[in-house]
């Protein structure tokens, strides 16, 4: 039964609250007594700040405030960090209230907007929240991992909520939020609510803390032996985590009927990467990993492995796989610092207390522990001086082992102080934008007075406070001085102050932010180019935020393909240095890109916000001719194949919605078929959830291990436009290869076929002996190129190659095999022969 059922006719106060409890009994849940003091303040109409540990059932809370909000026939917000959460969320809430009484609202995808509860991350409110100000139609808002308050980058996203809604009703949410009083004391003035703090520094299943200074396999394996499994190995980067699950397989964590009970739930479920086939052999020892490096379906796995009682270890990072709820008894810290991307520090309180919350759930454990390692040059140290014994001049001579350099350390008087610790206060992270002002100036009433409400009573001091009204003023006048903003002599019929001279687009700052500009500039690329298409992917990349780990590797491989170069050139070391600055990750249409966004951003000036990213992923991908296996491997981003993949992703749902119809050429549709086949054949999970949200329904919305199993993507010759540029793209890889002289690559593509790498060299030198070079431009991967006779269980292909006469007399023949690509997921192709018509 829907929870919606059980909202009564009369929904006072008593009867709501009295309703919510019966149903939570019959789910065989109890309230605590921090949910019940919570729930009734809720139902009472006071804001409600609820600081408890983590697995203290503050979702349960956040479902009764969301009914209560559905009682009184208000809209409610409910919002989470990271689009992943929102959309989680959104179907869970989708099984207690109904399918038509949920939407979603994530900036990529909007599902049911209009419905009385709808999830969506902290900035889609926000800029709700600055467009429609105390107008906005919210009743109640729920800002769950409210720490998220102090980002530096995000902050001001939760703050915004709380200066422009004060007609709404909060409910904050987080186990590490600290100080509060200020924030209590805020939202009573602004509200003119009671804002109770609901904490409880109890938590249901209590934590144990120890300090171990032996090396960390003895410090597992004692933890296995006293029951204290699954452990969480907490490590601070990717690297570490997966370095740490190969070196544990050599301890036999499992007997032989678990082993067999891990292989039995794995089932056929399908490794289909080199990580993949890496963690196959992890998991079946019963040691899992978990980053967000991973592909989406690999993290599940591990999910629902530990979720099963399956894994004895999961090694991963201090994200912990943030909103993921698996039974984890000990958590592990492998250290108490941590590089931050600008220096190595200790941890804060807050992030100490975000992970050790995680071990001991209830439900799974009685209690929970918390153990950290010594420092490893302090434990060798330890352990040296034991072996020397009482002996003084034994202990003399032992050598200490030093710290690393750049090395932070810490020891137990720092863990003791962690323990003792409260988070942080939050810092406020308010910051002036473009869109800020546009959405302000687009709503009615004085725009100047709604500025002046945010700039002087936002939560920062004054000073930093005078800083932003310099930049709003700033802003305001280059909007001016653009012909965006015209000021008015007297208020309006809405009671504007100012107004704009230009539309802004639907939904505006909602969505993707540069969709309006790759609009534009679509307009300068010339559709008769050979290129087109690919123009048109590079536009749109150019909008997407920077992978920075693809980005770096593919700088990496440029600098070191320059400095061969340069060696075989003969250029001196000085000068190689001096050159290698000018080398870049590849920039299609840089220039060309720059100078549209400079001539649209005068007169769309709140583009500013947002810098344009020329870069070329999706397209190198695809110009390389490789699949998504042999471009990781070419980049060595085995750790990160899971960013790659929801960037392709990203990419396929941006040029899909961005790009309108009668701009979409036959070449354009089969590449962005090409890249959706791609992502759906790697992990369907990425576009499956994303297409199926128009129409969710109650098979789409169920959980369990039935709904976490991996569902087999349809076969890849069901969709014949995309497996042909899968075919393409495998003949056009084999030319590719020709053209550079890279025997021996050909060889491992097509050695198993008789063509190693000495029958392609002696093939080819027959062509080489006729032509000097073999072209590899957009003319040489054209369609015209490829020759193509359909089978029912075989498709015979010819590669035409592209020499500099024009005869085009030579070529690749070969044959694809339709049942083992269906197999594999991708195009298996099989050289019969390489020459001349």
């Amino acid at each position: 039964m829907l929870l919606i059922d059980q909202l009564p006719a009369e929904p006072e106060p008593d009867t709501v609250y009295a309703a919510f409890e019966t149903w939570a009994g019959e789910q065989g849940l109890t309230l605590y007594p921090h949910q019940e003091e919570a729930l009734i303040e809720i139902v009472t109409g006071s804001n409600v700040i609820l600081s408890t540990p983590t697995g203290s059932g503050k979702s349960l809370v956040a479902a009764g405030a969301l009914f209560a909000a559905l009682g009184r026939d208000e809209c409610a917000f409910y919002t989470a960090p990271i689009k992943a959460l929102v959309s989680e969320k959104f179907f869970e809430l989708c099984n207690l209230f109904g399918t038509e009484n949920v939407g979603m609202m994530t900036g990529d995808a909007s599902v049911n907007a209009d419905a009385p509860i709808v999830c969506c991350t902290a900035e889609v409110l926000a800029n709700i929240a600055l467009r429609d100000g105390t107008s906005a139609d919210i009743g109640t808002v729920v800002m769950d991992e409210f720490h998220f308050y102090g980002d530096p980058e995000r902050g001001w996203a939760w703050q915004v909520p709380l200066l422009e809604v004060p007609q709404a009703q909060f409910l904050l949410m987080s186990a590490t939020l600290g100080d509060v009083t200020r924030f209590e004391e805020d939202l009573t003035r602004r509200t003119g609510r009671r804002t109770a703090v609901v904490s409880s520094a109890e938590r249901p299943v209590p934590l144990y803390y120890s300090y171990r200074s032996t090396p960390l396999h003895e410090t597992l394996e004692e933890l296995l032996g006293e029951r204290e499994a699954p452990v969480y190995i907490v490590h601070f980067t990717q690297a570490q985590a997966v370095e740490r699950a190969q070196s544990l397989t050599s301890i036999n964590m499992c007997t032989r009927a678990e082993k067999d009970a891990i292989a039995e739930e794995i089932g056929g479920f399908r490794f289909t990467t080199k990580f993949g086939r890496n963690l196959s052999r992890y998991v079946r020892h019963g040691i899992g990993v978990h980053h967000a490096g991973m592909l989406p379906k690999y993290r599940r796995l591990v999910e629902r492995l530990a979720q099963a009682g399956l894994l004895k270890v999961i090694c991963g990072t201090d994200t912990l796989g943030v909103g993921v709820n698996v039974p984890i008894r000990t958590v592990l810290f492998t250290g108490l610092s941590k590089y931050d991307g600008s220096r190595v520090r200790r941890l804060s309180a807050r992030e100490f207390h975000q992970i050790a919350g995680r071990a001991g759930r209830a439900g799974f454990d009685t209690v929970g522990n918390v153990v950290v390692q010594a420092p490893e040059h302090v434990i060798e140290n330890e352990k040296a001086l034991a072996k020397a014994g009482d002996d003084p001049k034994k202990r003399r001579k032992v050598v200490r082992k030093k710290a690393p350099d750049g090395f932070v350390g810490w020891d137990n008087a720092t863990f003791d102080k962690l323990i003792a610790a409260q988070p942080e206060p939050l810092r406020s992270r308010f910051k002036v934008s473009n869109a800020m002002l546009l959405s302000v100036i687009a709503r009615p009433g004085d725009c100047f007075a709604a500025m002046r409400h945010l700039l002087t009573d936002n939560h920062d001091d004054r000073p930093t406070q005078r800083q932003h009204i310099h930049e709003a003023i700033e802003i305001y006048r280059s909007l001016l001085d653009g012909g965006i903003v015209e000021q008015l002599d007297e208020p309006d019929d809405a009671g504007r102050t100012a107004r704009l001279t230009v539309d802004l687009q639907p939904d505006f700052a909602l969505n993707q932010p540069l969709s309006t500009f790759a609009l534009a500039a679509l307009e300068v690329l010339d559709a008769a180019s050979p290129t087109y298409a690919l123009d048109v992917l590079t536009v749109v990349e150019s909008t997407l935020d920077d992978p920075r780990q693809i980005l770096g590797a593919q700088l990496n491989k440029a600098r070191g393909e320059a400095v061969q170069r340069m060696k075989d050139e003969g250029i001196e070391y000085e000068e190689r240095m001096e050159r290698l600055e000018e080398v870049d990750y590849p920039k299609p249409l840089e220039e060309l890109l720059e100078h549209a966004y400079e001539v649209y951003r005068r007169g769309h000036p709140w583009v500013g916000d947002h810098p344009l990213r020329p870069k070329s992923v999706a397209r190198d991908m695809y110009e390389r001719a490789m699949t998504f296996t042999q471009y990781v491997g070419y980049y060595q981003l085995a750790r990160s194949e899971g960013l790659i993949l929801r960037y392709i992703a990203n990419a396929y749902k941006a040029v899909s919605q961005t790009v309108p119809e009668d701009y979409k050429t036959e070449e354009l549709r089969e590449l962005i078929e090409w890249m959706g086949e791609l992502v759906r054949q790697v992990d369907s999970s990425l576009l499956d959830e994303w297409e199926k949200l128009t129409n969710p329904t109650a098979e789409e919305t169920a959980t369990g291990a039935e709904a976490e199993a991996e569902e087999r993507p349809k076969p890849v010759t069901a969709n014949p436009r995309a497996f042909r540029v899968l075919v393409r793209n495998a003949m056009f890889r084999r030319v590719e290869l020709a053209a550079l002289g890279r025997y021996r690559e050909l060889g491992e593509l097509d050695g198993e076929d008789g063509w190693n790498a000495a029958a392609w060299e002696e093939a080819l030198s027959e062509y080489y002996a006729e032509y000097d070079e073999l072209g590899i431009g957009p003319n040489a991967r054209g369609p015209a190129m490829l020759s193509v006779q359909e089978g029912s269980d075989r498709w015979e292909v010819r590669q035409v190659f592209d020499d500099p006469e024009g005869d085009r007399d030579w070529g690749i023949s070969a044959e694809v095999d339709l049942a083992a690509s269906d197999e594999a997921g991708d195009a298996v192709v099989r050289v019969v022969d390489v020459g001349q018509l």
